[in-house]
């Protein structure tokens, strides 16, 4: 395995919810790094910002200008058409990929989605399946991670049920069980998984907290009031009524709607659990924040920052 120490990673999606706790982690393993952005950002000691984006053939080259490796965080988890999440997570792939290529780098590290398991349930699956087989077939020193439900300080597409569960409801898609991991955790693998390393070269890593079999819906939205101080009720919903939530939630708050009908679709299906068999190698990567402490450190930042 090749040290961190002098080496520099490009990164994609490093001003999103987990490429900023990426960034820390980076920095800190000795990474110099950088990191595409579409505004202005504020200094950050051993972080180059280079003005871009995915859609910015140009901008991807002056990214890994001088890179060793390249970790692609960014994607799009909410469009308004299959369109949108073509462009962002399929066409921004492609571009990202034959940028790191044209500058002769080798090793590349992409985060998908589990929802790439079943592309078949909804528009943002089917783009992320489709991006990872561009990774696959890309000849590149890659791997793969599917996050499974990331939360964590700083998150906002699950704050909704933190929201909710202090008013001590919790509104779930059909009973089923979910995968779970913080983001703390999910940056740590992603550090990890950057210096070359044959053990992971062409692997397809699923990451989570270590629960065995995931949580329930009812279990994790239990532990959200828990978390609160709420004891949370609970109460699922059919697929054609978050459906139709879906379409009143994007009626009424436009582009900022976190429940769609895509997503409708695939929190729907009853299993979003992590692969046994997939998990990074432990001598590599085991999760650290235990579920429960991870969501009371979350309901702490959300009130310190009047969220709650």
């Amino acid at each position: 395995m090749r040290s961190s120490v002098g080496n520099t990673v490009a990164v994609t999606g490093a001003t999103g919810f987990v490429g900023r706790v990426t960034l820390d982690r980076l920095v800190e393993a000795g990474w110099k790094v950088r990191a595409l952005t579409r505004r202005d950002q504020p200094k950050k000691n051993g972080v180059t910002w280079v003005s871009g984006a995915l859609d910015n053939i140009q901008s991807l080259h002056n990214l890994c200008e001088g890179a060793d490796a390249v970790l692609h965080i960014a994607g799009v988890v909410n469009a308004p058409d299959e369109a949108g999440f073509e462009a962002g997570n399929v066409r921004g792939t492609a571009s990202i990929i034959t940028a790191a290529k044209d500058r002769g780098i080798k090793r590349f590290v992409h985060v998908s989605s589990l929802a790439a398991k079943h592309p078949q349930l909804s528009f943002y699956g089917a783009s992320k399946y489709r991006a990872e087989k561009l990774v696959g077939t890309s000849m590149l020193d890659w791997t793969i991670v599917r996050p499974p439900g990331v939360y964590g300080p700083g998150d906002t597409e699950m704050f909704d049920m933190f929201r909710l569960a202090q008013k001590g409801w919790a509104l779930l898609p059909p009973r089923g069980n979910v995968s779970i991991i913080h983001v703390d955790d999910l940056a740590r693998l992603l550090v990890a998984l950057l210096p070359e390393n044959e053990d992971v070269t062409a692997q397809i890593f699923e990451p989570d907290d270590g629960l065995e079999k995931g949580w329930s819906h009812q279990a994790f939205a239990r532990a959200i009031g828990w978390a609160i101080g709420r004891r949370v009720t609970t109460l699922h919903a059919p697929k054609f009524v978050l459906t139709l939530a879906a379409h009143l939630d994007r009626l009424f708050r436009g582009s900022k709607a976190k429940l769609t009908p895509d997503r409708a679709s695939y929190l729907s299906h009853p299993d979003w659990t992590i692969d046994r068999t997939a998990t990074p190698p432990a001598a590599l990567w085991l999760p650290q924040i235990s579920t429960r402490q991870g969501l009371k450190d979350t309901v702490r930042w959300y009130k310190a920052q009047g969220w709650l």
